[in-house]
């Protein structure tokens, strides 16, 4: 049985950024979630995409992201059991909770965090009868390393931010670049849009639209994608390329935290943003995208925020009859479980003649 202050499934970057706010506290982590690694879709899915919202970052790596934040928890030595999905709650008569995994792997924990993302998801895939064919074979639904595709003929199909930002980041690496979105209009934001349209003009991007794919070609490997026009001058149009990406997003899937007798809402959880992002049962938080509540927006930095907040009341939780006394980091320093600490600089008063 594995035992901690605040148990986190999920190690995305909120389920990260949790473990250091605990810290802060002097409470202990441990970390469950099906991935192989830490760092959720960050690390699985878009692990070279460029993040720019996060503060003081004008620009990060999303993995970068990830490894700043196992770099920012260290001190805190928190526990981690991957490649392991959380599958029953129990909670017990001292007001713990016993959840135990796919592997039968058992933690128990006074606080329960979820801050799963978008939970278990899986991508979107276009109606095409010989979509399996290419699979893994010039046909993919994420890209992880797009160094992958330098100097290769790419095409990517799509209307949202993802179909954007991967064909403007592409268009400096593939040898062509070839966006088919079935609308004149975009979802994704207009920065985006209008740097499309700037490159599609410099001949960087070929831009189709209204259009959409409708059919793979090649032998034992991906060759070329039919498109079809629905608009003048309508018609098929047969597209020599190396690789088909459709970003059609994903379809989140909570697994089988939704039938922990939580609160659900449109595939998400929903908690008391009034306070402390508990659920409907008292000591299980949810943070980050996992979670909804009026007015809440799916940003990384939001998470951070929340996460910030739930260990405050983990605290209280935890220790009831405590009473914590923040100090901020800039007067503290931060002291690590394995004795390190880091000092805050000493202020410097001087007298003016």
């Amino acid at each position: 049985m594995i035992q901690t202050d605040i148990l986190i499934i999920g190690a995305g970057p909120t389920g990260l950024f949790a473990v250091f706010e605990a810290g802060l506290l002097q409470l202990k982590c441990h970390i469950i979630d099906a991935l192989p690694q830490p760092g959720g879709q960050l690390a699985e899915i878009y692990p070279k995409k460029p993040i720019y919202d996060i503060p003081g970052f004008p620009e990060v790596l999303a993995g970068d992201l990830v490894d700043n934040l196992m770099e920012q928890i260290e001190p805190f030595q928190p526990g981690f059991t991957l490649g392991e999905r959380a599958e029953t709650i129990e909670k017990q008569e001292d007001g713990s909770f016993i959840v135990t995994t796919s592997e039968g792997t058992r933690h128990q924990a006074p606080v329960v965090a979820i801050a799963g993302g978008l939970g278990s998801f899986e991508p979107r895939k276009p109606l095409l009868k010989n979509l399996d064919e290419y699979e893994g074979k010039g046909l993919t639904y994420m890209i992880r390393d797009p160094e992958i595709y330098r100097g290769k003929q790419v095409v990517i199909a799509g209307g949202g931010d993802s179909a954007l930002d991967w064909s403007i980041f592409l268009a400096d690496i593939a040898s062509s670049v070839t966006l088919v979105h079935r609308r004149n209009e975009f979802r994704g934001a207009l920065d985006s849009v209008e740097k499309v349209r700037e490159l599609k003009n410099k001949g960087r991007i070929r831009l189709i639209t209204p259009a959409e794919v409708v059919r793979l070609e090649g032998s034992g490997k991906l060759e070329a994608v039919v498109v079809r026009r629905s608009a003048e001058p309508a018609g098929d149009t047969r597209i020599e390329t190396d690789a088909f990406i459709p970003l059609f997003g994903l379809s989140p899937k909570l697994g089988p935290i939704a039938n922990w007798g939580l609160e659900i809402e449109k595939n998400a959880i929903r908690v008391d943003n009034t306070l402390d992002y508990q659920t409907n049962i008292p000591g299980i938080y949810a943070i980050g995208d996992v979670n909804t509540y009026p007015g809440k927006l799916k940003l990384i930095l939001c998470g951070f925020h929340e996460a910030t907040l739930m260990c405050q009341s983990a605290y209280q939780r935890i220790h009831p009859d405590k009473r914590y006394v923040m100090k901020y980091t800039t007067v503290g320093g931060v002291q690590g479980f394995d004795g390190s600490k880091k000092e805050a600089p000493k202020a410097v008063i001087r007298s003016i003649d």
